[in-house]
């Protein structure tokens, strides 16, 4: 997103004392969505009788709808409702960071303090990294989260203190310079939870209660191993869900031990972007892009995400784990506040897409819901590139039966929904729409939640040629490799196919995007193999900032 740093200040101005054309068009959208539309859409996206989700959607101060949907204790069939306590996950990091923005106030913490000042001895080059690289995560410091095999390791399945896992931080080389690149990091928060509690003389999570629970009146907000009555944490295990297991609550620490209601998450988020937590200028230094040395920008503030909805700009995060899945977004101009916080790392559906269909609800702009219909008989006229003004072409073609759109090496499978419109199933709200310009040349007006209107992309030329490797190449390729989380089989399927499996899972097809790097079909994970002479013992499994590296244990 492209909002300038003055843009996000005017935003955050705005949001105090909301009068006027805003306030009336606030009022108008409230007036369009009913409570029922709503529950109608949450009952949708959760089964009643298995782990589910809390939802709240407020706009201009006024709660539209707040409900629960499944059960908070499958053992005990209770109900998850709008005042149960849930784990927030990496929603924890805007509100750890809110403590250390008061701290700074009161002259206790500076934003450009170095590392070095809490903790003299850090190794460079970390010791050189400022609170401000710590909250926007461009520290360059060790993610422990990331440290090969560590999260599946003994001591990560026991409780672990806040010094554990700083010794365990430091003790592992920085990964980049501070300030040089940004990569999402828990380590840093970790970090930022051990300073509030050098400057403020109590565990973080006390320090999170003292000043942002108990003033809010946020009675649920809690650290979750000391939380009582929060819903049980849920993963699907052989078909049905079974209570999470995995690694200690501790190990979350500062980057996401938090639990609160949904009822208490929106109080929250009312009141930080209202002004009663931080001040003007700190909240504005809070929603900032995080600038590199280099000169670029990140879209990322402290424990906030830059986005857009409907094409005004929007503050979102989520958090994910071990038996949780949420997601939440404030959008300034309209006073919308939408979160959904589920109790399962599997939920029927995605929080994340499930917020930002309620948003564009609230704000007048819903996005459609379309049912799968047979192709049009002229499909194959539609087929080729299209390009914009801006971006990457995209590439619309047929593959092994299905239909597909693709844009750089990302494609997802599409599905027809009448009238020339497409759409790629429950997990997008993308859809897209093809008609031809003044000229005749065919157009495919592409529909993002993000955007305010379609993009337009005229046809170019045929689509490209699939990459194709020599079944010699791939080959080499097959074989079971061990990386520090799963144990994963690589294999060529009857049809020539390269497929892999975690242990116990079905295989699932590799798409080609070069000789060695492969996408996993209609997933975000790459896969790329690491030849060495005729050899291929290593591969990388990536998705988003993580990777896991695995190593040949079989031929």
């Amino acid at each position: 997103m492209a909002t300038s740093r003055a843009g996000w200040l005017a935003i955050a101005l705005a949001t105090t004392g909301m009068t006027g054309a805003g306030a009336v068009a606030q009022t108008a959208a409230a007036e369009r969505v009913s409570a029922a539309e709503v529950e109608r859409i949450v009952a949708a996206s959760f089964p009643a009788d298995a782990p589910g989700a809390a939802v709240i959607v407020m706009l201009g101060g006024r709660t539209l709808y707040a409900g629960g949907r499944g059960l908070a204790d499958t053992g005990g069939a209770r109900a998850i409702t709008p005042d149960t306590p849930i784990r927030l996950g990496s929603i924890t990091k805007q509100i750890v960071a809110a403590v250390v923005l008061q701290l700074v106030a009161e002259g206790r913490v500076r934003l450009d303090d170095p590392l070095s000042r809490f903790f003299p001895d850090w190794p460079s080059p970390g010791a050189n990294a400022t609170v401000r690289q710590l909250l926007n995560h461009s520290s360059g410091l060790q993610d422990f989260s990331k440290i090969p095999g560590w999260m599946l390791s003994p001591p990560s399945l026991q409780p672990n203190s806040t010094a554990d896992l700083i010794a365990l931080i430091r003790s592992r080389p920085a990964v980049s310079p501070p300030g040089e690149r940004w990569e999402y990091n828990n380590g840093g928060y970790v970090v930022l939870g051990a300073i509030v509690e050098q400057v403020t003389g109590k565990p973080w999570h006390q320090a999170v209660v003292e000043r942002i629970g108990r003033p809010l009146g946020l009675k649920t907000l809690a650290y979750a191993e000391a939380s009582t009555g929060a819903a049980r944490g849920y993963s699907r295990e052989g078909g049905a869900y079974a209570p999470a297991r995995g690694v200690h609550i501790s190990v979350a620490g500062a980057a996401g031990g938090l639990v609160a209601s949904v009822a208490d998450l929106a109080r929250w988020a009312r009141a930080l972007h209202g002004g009663r937590v931080v001040s003007r200028a700190l909240y504005a230094e809070m929603i900032a892009p995080a600038r590199l040395t280099g000169g670029g920008t990140e879209p990322y503030g402290f424990g906030l995400r830059l986005r857009e909805l409907r094409g005004r700009p929007a503050l979102v995060h989520g958090g994910s784990g071990r038996g949780l899945d949420a997601a939440s977004a404030w959008v300034p101009a309209a006073e919308l506040f939408v979160a959904v916080l589920a109790n399962t790392d599997d939920p029927a559906t995605d929080p994340d897409v499930l917020v930002q269909r309620l948003a564009a609800l609230a704000m007048g702009q819903p996005v459609p819901s379309f049912t799968p219909v047979d192709p049009p008989a002229n499909v194959a006229a539609l087929f080729g590139t299209y390009q914009a003004e801006r971006g990457p072409a995209l590439r619309f073609f047929p593959r092994d039966g299905k239909l597909w759109l693709g844009r750089d090496d990302d494609e997802q499978e599409a599905f027809a929904a009448g009238d020339d419109r497409f759409f790629f199933g429950a997990g997008s709200l993308t859809w897209f729409q093809f008609r031809r310009d003044g000229a005749g040349v065919p157009v495919v007006a592409v529909h993002r939640v993000e955007a305010a209107g379609p993009t337009l992309a005229t046809r170019t030329g045929d689509a490209p040629a699939p990459v194709a490797i020599a079944p010699a190449v791939l080959a080499r390729y097959v074989g079971t490799f061990k990386t520090e989380a799963p144990v994963v089989s690589v294999a060529l399927s009857g049809d020539g196919r390269l497929t892999i499996a975690a242990f116990g899972q079905s295989p699932t097809p590799l798409r080609p995007v070069s000789a060695t790097e492969f996408r996993v079909e209609g997933g975000i994970m790459r896969v790329v193999f690491h030849p060495e002479g005729n050899r291929v013992d290593r591969l990388t499994l990536i998705r988003g900032a993580r990777e896991l590296h695995g190593t040949r244990v079989t031929s």
